[in-house]
């Protein structure tokens, strides 16, 4: 089955890629491999929410907008060379603006690592970093970017 119809099956479709709001481009690819700039968690152009992790956003809410990062950097992706070329994600990089001693940084990244393992099953287990922020760009509450290798 390809990834887009595995995408199809489970009712997920992905956003439009969200431009830059910076010099730089959303994908760059080198080999076999695809690099995702980080993606903030977009819906049709703006951020749904904005603050930090544990204190004005909910982890629960914020593990949300991981998930939508995740999309938005496969859109990305997709945009760049097609999401059926891709063979596996190899890491995945969450960024999560943190509420001074919140430690649940972990929980709210799952929502990308688990996003991606609906998705590509295997093949979306990856390798990861979590890591708390005292900013991220915008207000956005979380940043997610990916790699991924491609055939």
């Amino acid at each position: 089955m390809s990834w887009l119809a595995r995408l199809k099956e489970l009712g997920i479709e992905l956003p439009a890629v969200a431009a830059p709001v910076a010099a730089y481009v959303p994908a760059v690819r080198t080999g076999s491999l695809v690099y995702t700039s980080g993606q903030l968690p977009f819906v049709e152009g703006a951020l749904p929410a904005t603050g930090k992790v544990g204190g004005e956003i909910g982890q629960d809410e914020a593990k949300a907008f991981a998930r939508t990062c995740a999309l938005n950097a496969l859109a990305a992706v997709d945009a760049l060379v097609g999401l059926d070329s891709i063979i596996r994600i190899v890491k995945v990089v969450g960024f999560v603006a943190s509420a001074e001693g919140f430690t649940g940084q972990p929980a709210v990244v799952n929502g990308a690592s688990e996003a991606l393992g609906e998705i590509f099953g295997e093949a979306g287990v990856h390798a990861r970093s979590a890591v708390g922020v005292a900013e991220l760009p915008l207000g956005a509450p979380v940043e997610v970017e990916l790699i991924v290798e491609i055939g």
